[in-house]
């Protein structure tokens, strides 16, 4: 065996190259002084190496820094984007909890994993809050100071021209006959047109432009703070519900009213805004050809609404994406179904229930499957109360005899039937417990038979009606109703969170495209008479507009002071530092990425 090391020659050039380097920013601060002071309110990231003696006030003030940092702010921005992923794509319990029991139901390995993970409750999970919590006060401890500092920019005029120019990375120079006052004048006159912040310091002009670059940038960021307060004030007081309405019925914005009801923690049912509709019909039509066929063409809810008890009552048409909006709550179409009208006569004759009853669409040609329930009213041949259920079938557009299953083959009512079979007993609906409108509990009901023996079923066409067996009455399909369901909901702070989003999509536009730079102008006279205009400019970052401004400002001041014609070329350095011991010290080559 043997033993190796490592070289340590690179290690020792990669240090020498960083003091070097070092060295030369700080002799580039030296030289320009507060002109080159940053052009942005960004707090300066302090690394590990730097980190403050041990000490609790210490270590807090690094803590404090690291937080409010942009890098700690975009990976926590990271993270609660990869946080909401869950949410998105596993079903939630502020949602649906019926899909939450189900997919439980489904994933019996990966539900417990997730319920310790709180993926389904991840918008109010603990760490999901801890990101929300951290990310808000990391913006809050970002936005106050650099909004001190920005404001204390644009009340301070620009700063002073450097020493020497052409230590910028760009700059250009000429010599002229105009005098050096005539040259600053124009210059002053010249940036002020181009709308830059300009004063005279000395013997130079000195303008700076772009401070909507800041400003953008502060947008940005207090913009995302809108949003999230806005994003939680939704949250705590939403109220959401659905409805189902069949033509010629109503709702009223109560709770009791309400087929499914949630809401924010904080939100008070009393709160709900006073107001209701009536469903005058619902119209849909379908394309009828092509590959198309059965797309819904038409899709919409005429409605008669009123606001307060007894307000005017107003008309209106809710479409999809078209809601319904009364102070502040909006009602959104969901969707759309069919409620069969059917009548059910005892032995004696006596009708004992009318109603149309909603079914609930299996398939996009809206084939529909239900329960009838007849609860009160019901007497048996021998006089005896009892109760009768009803499975139902419908289809709005039946294929006919022989030609296929019972689906429908089309979504419209061009052909209703309707397919019953029957059950008579208890419902069990005075056991107390909730049920299903929807499905039926023949657990304690028996069925009827017919003259074989076998289980009573029949299609019924509109109009048609089903004799129940031993005198037990009948039933008749009488006609269609179409329903449609509502979402109602109240989302308090959405415009401020569509406000703050359109703001932060135009501050981020200008933190991107708009560009923070400072030209300095300096014209004085040389020793043989001749005025030396020197022009530099200098950028938040190296960039080719910089340059190409900075030229077309000296065509412009150049139209005004010419260049004189050619002659002696004393340095510039010489003529714009008339205290320099020697022409040597002056004459130093331009810094690396000096443009002339």
């Amino acid at each position: 065996m043997s033993n190796t090391k490592s070289n340590p020659a690179p290690e020792r050039e990669q240090r020498d190259e960083r003091e070097i380097r070092d060295e030369r920013d700080r002799e580039n601060a030296r030289e320009l002084g507060a002109a080159g002071s940053r052009l942005s309110t960004a707090p300066r990231e302090e690394s590990a190496a730097g980190l403050p003696a041990m000490g609790v006030i210490g270590w807090a003030r690094w803590f404090w820094r690291q937080l409010t940092s942009m890098r700690v702010a975009l990976i926590l921005l990271f993270l609660l984007s990869l946080g909401a992923i869950p949410g998105s794509l596993i079903p939630q319990n502020s949602v649906d909890e019926l899909k939450v029991q189900t997919f439980k139901d489904a994933h019996t390995t990966v539900t417990p994993i997730y319920e310790k993970l709180q993926f389904f409750d991840v918008y109010s999970s603990v760490w999901f809050s801890a990101i929300y919590i951290l990310l808000f006060v990391s913006l809050i401890g970002c936005i106050v100071p650099r909004t001190g500092q920005f404001v204390g920019q644009l009340r301070s005029r620009p700063p002073g021209a450097p020493r020497r120019l052409t230590r910028l990375p760009a700059y250009t120079t000429w010599r002229t006959e105009a005098g050096p006052e005539q040259v600053r004048e124009a210059a002053l006159a010249m940036m002020r047109g181009r709308r830059y912040r300009a004063h005279t310091a000395g013997d130079a002009v000195a303008a700076e432009k772009g401070y909507l670059r800041e400003a953008g940038n502060l947008m940005f960021h207090i913009a995302l703070i809108v949003m999230l307060v806005s994003f939680a004030f939704g949250q705590l007081f939403k109220s959401e519900g659905g409805k189902l309405v069949v033509e010629g019925d109503g709702f009223s914005n109560t709770l009791t009213q309400y087929d499914d009801f949630k809401s924010g923690s904080l939100f008070d049912t009393d709160s709900l805004a006073p107001f209701s509709f009536t469903l005058d019909k619902f119209i849909g039509t379908y394309e009828r050809s092509g590959p198309q066929i059965g797309t819904p063409r038409t899709y919409e809810a005429h409605v008669t609404y009123t606001k307060g008890a007894y307000g005017k009552p107003h008309k209106s048409v809710i479409r999809v994406n078209e809601p319904l909006v009364v102070d502040g709550t909006k009602v959104y179409l969901n969707a759309h179904g069919y409620a069969p009208v059917v009548s059910v006569k005892d032995g004696s004759g006596k009708e004992v229930y009318r109603n149309a009853v909603p079914l609930l669409p299996i398939d996009n040609n809206v084939t529909s499957t239900g329960a009838i329930k007849v609860m009160d009213g019901y007497r048996d041949k021998n006089g005896k109360k009892t109760q009768l259920g009803f499975q139902a079938f419908f289809v709005p557009t039946f294929a006919g005899d022989g030609k296929g299953t019972m689906f429908s083959q089309f979504p419209a009512a061009d052909m209703p039937v309707l397919a019953l079979n029957g059950y008579w007993g208890s419902l069990g609906v005075d056991s107390g417990l909730p049920q299903n409108v929807y499905q039926l509990d023949k657990s304690k009901m028996k069925e009827f038979k017919d003259s074989e023996g076998k289980q009573l079923k029949q299609r019924l066409a509109v109009g048609d009606t089903m004799k129940l067996p031993d005198g037990a009455g009948s039933i008749t399909f009488e006609g269609v109703q179409e329903w449609a369901s509502f979402q109602i909901s109240e989302q308090p702070a959405s415009g401020w969170a569509l406000t703050g989003s359109v703001a932060a999509i135009a501050g981020l536009a200008g933190s991107l495209f708009i560009q923070r730079r400072r030209i300095w102008v300096r014209a004085v006279r040389g020793a043989d008479g001749v005025t030396v205009v020197e022009m530099a400019g200098l950028g938040r970052s190296e960039s080719a507009k910089l340059p190409e401004e900075l030229a077309d400002l000296a065509v412009t001041l150049n139209a005004v002071a010419p260049t004189a014609p050619p002659g002696s070329d004393p340095d510039p350095d010489l003529g714009s530092d008339p205290d320099s011991d020697s022409v040597e010290e002056s004459s130093e080559e331009p810094a690396e990425g000096a443009e002339k």
